[in-house]
C-alpha cells in the first residue's frame, strides 16, 4: 500500500489549510502589495480586487472561504475591506502573514493622504488636484459596478438570496435602518431556513480544533488590548499636547461602535467632527472624503485626513503628523485585534448548517449593502448637489439636475470601454482617466 503523503501544517496562529506547500514571503509581499496600490474605488471595489487576486488568480482561497470570511469581517465595527485583507494574510502565513497583509493594504493609501493632507493644509483645495481627482472619481464609478456584478454573481445564488438583498438595499437605502439590525434580521432568518443534515462533511475542516483554544483567544484580545490602548494611556500620562489625546480615544471609540463598513463610521464622525469637536468645517470634512475616495486603501483614512488637519490647525506640520498617526494607530490597531483573535473560529462556524446557513444570508444581505454605498457614491459623483429629503419613514436622496457634472458621465464611458469591453490595466486606466479629468475641465 503506497505510503500516504503527510497533510499539510498550518503556520502558526491559524487554521489548518488545504494548500499543500505554504506561501513564501515574497509572493505574499508581491500580491498583497499589489492589491495595496491598486485599492481603488472603496469597499466595493477593493473586495472584488481582492477576490480576483486570491481566488481567481492565485487560488490561494476557495470563493466559499473568501465568502465566509468577508460575511464575518462584515459584522464587525470598523472598515471591512481592511480587515478581510489581514484575514486573507492570516490564512496564509498565521498572524505575521495577517500583520504584512494589513499592513500593506493601508501604507500605499495613508502614504497618499499623509501627503495631499500636507499639500492641502498648506495650499487649500489646489485646483490641478481637483481635476486630476475628477477623473479618477469617473473610472471609480466603474470598478465599482464591476465589483458588484461580480460579488453578485458569487453570492446571489438562490431566489431567497436575491430577496435578501432586495430588502437589505431597500431598508438601508430608502428606511436608513442601522446595519447591524440588518444583518441580524438576515442572521435569523439564514439560521430559521436552514435545512440540518446532522453532520458536516468537510473534510478539510472536520475535527480541527487548531487554533481555537479559549485560553489563546482571551491572550490575543488582552495584547492586542493592550497595543491598542496602552499608548493612547501614555499620551493622556504625558498631557503634552491634549489634542492628540482626543483625536486617540475619538477615533478608538469609533472603533467598537460604528458597525456597517467605511460609510457607517463617517456618518457618525462626520457630525462630531464638525459640529461638536470643532475640529472641521463642514466643506473641509467633504474634502477630506474626495482624498480618501480618490487613493489607494480603505475609504475610512479619511480618519487619518481628520486627525492630521485637527492637530495641524492646533500646533503645526509635526503636530499634524502626530495626529494622523494617531488617528491611524486608533482606527486599524482595533482591526487586528478582531480578526486575530475571531479568525480561527470563522470556518467552523461556516462548517455548522444553521450557522452556514446564516452566514450566506448575511452574505446576500451585504450584496444590498454594497449596492446602497455604490448608488450614495455614484449620485455624489456624478451631481455637485445631493439632498437628502425625508417623506414619511422613507428616505429619498436627490439630485439637482442643474448641478450634473457632465465631465464625469463622459469619462466614465471612456473607462468602462477600457476595463469591461478591453480588459485594460486598471492602473493604466486610472491614469487615463485622471488626465481626462485635467483635459475636459480645460474645455468646460
Amino acid at each position: 500500500m503506497p505510503a500516504q503523503s503527510e497533510p499539510a501544517r498550518s503556520p502558526a496562529g491559524s487554521a489548518p489549510l488545504c494548500e499543500s506547500t505554504p506561501v513564501s514571503w515574497r509572493r505574499m509581499f508581491s500580491v498583497f502589495g499589489s492589491i495595496g496600490l491598486l485599492s481603488f474605488g472603496g469597499p466595493a471595489a477593493q473586495i472584488a480586487l481582492m477576490h480576483r487576486k486570491l481566488v481567481e488568480e492565485t487560488g490561494w482561497l476557495s470563493g466559499r472561504a473568501y465568502a465566509n470570511a468577508l460575511g464575518f469581517c462584515m459584522l464587525l465595527p470598523g472598515p471591512e475591506a481592511m480587515q478581510l485583507a489581514t484575514y486573507c494574510g492570516w490564512k496564509m502565513r498565521g498572524i505575521p502573514g495577517g500583520l504584512v497583509a494589513g499592513l500593506l493594504f493601508v501604507i500605499p493609501g495613508a502614504a497618499a493622504i499623509f501627503t495631499l493632507a500636507g499639500l492641502y493644509a498648506a495650499f487649500g483645495n489646489v485646483v490641478l488636484m481637483s481635476q486630476l481627482f475628477l477623473g479618477i472619481k469617473a473610472a471609480v464609478l466603474v470598478v465599482v459596478l464591476e465589483a458588484l456584478l461580480k460579488l453578485s454573481k458569487r453570492a446571489l445564488t438562490e431566489r431567497k438570496q436575491w430577496i435578501i438583498a432586495g430588502l437589505a438595499f431597500v431598508s438601508i437605502f430608502f428606511v436608513s435602518l442601522p446595519f447591524p439590525l440588518i444583518v441580524l434580521a438576515a442572521a435569523l432568518f439564514g439560521a430559521a431556513s436552514a435545512q440540518v443534515s446532522g453532520r458536516d462533511k468537510n473534510d478539510c475542516l472536520a475535527g480541527s480544533n487548531a487554533g481555537m483554544s479559549p485560553a489563546r483567544t482571551l491572550m490575543l484580545f488582552s495584547v492586542w488590548l493592550f497595543l491598542w490602548l496602552g499608548p493612547l494611556a501614555l499620551l493622556d500620562w504625558w498631557g503634552g499636547a491634549p489634542i492628540l489625546s482626543e483625536i486617540g480615544w475619538f477615533f478608538s471609540k469609533l472603533a467598537v461602535v460604528t458597525f456597517g463598513g467605511a460609510y457607517a463610521v463617517l456618518a457618525y464622525m462626520a457630525q462630531d467632527v464638525v459640529t461638536l469637536h470643532g475640529w472641521l468645517s463642514a466643506g473641509e470634512m467633504m474634502d477630506g472624503l474626495g482624498l480618501a475616495e480618490t487613493t489607494p486603501g480603505p475609504l475610512i483614512l479619511v480618519t487619518q485626513f481628520v486627525g492630521f488637519l485637527a492637530a495641524f490647525q492646533s500646533g503645526g506640520f509635526w503636530l499634524g503628523l502626530a495626529g494622523g498617526l494617531v488617528a491611524l494607530w486608533a482606527t486599524f490597531v482595533p482591526c487586528f485585534l478582531w480578526i486575530f483573535a475571531g479568525a480561527p473560529y470563522i470556518d467552523r462556524i461556516s462548517a455548522l448548517p444553521r450557522l452556514q446557513s446564516a452566514l450566506s444570508a448575511i452574505i446576500a444581505a451585504v450584496v444590498g449593502v454594497v449596492l446602497n454605498l455604490s448608488v450614495w457614491f455614484a449620485l455624489h459623483v456624478v451631481f455637485r448637489s445631493v439632498s437628502a429629503e425625508q417623506r414619511g419613514w422613507l428616505t429619498f436622496w436627490v439630485p439637482d439636475p442643474a448641478s450634473l457634472d457632465w465631465r464625469v458621465p463622459l469619462i466614465s464611458v471612456l473607462c468602462g470601454l477600457l476595463l469591461l469591453r478591453y480588459h485594460a490595466n486598471l492602473i493604466w486606466t486610472l491614469l487615463a482617466a485622471a488626465f481626462a479629468g485635467v483635459a475636459l475641465s480645460q474645455v468646460g
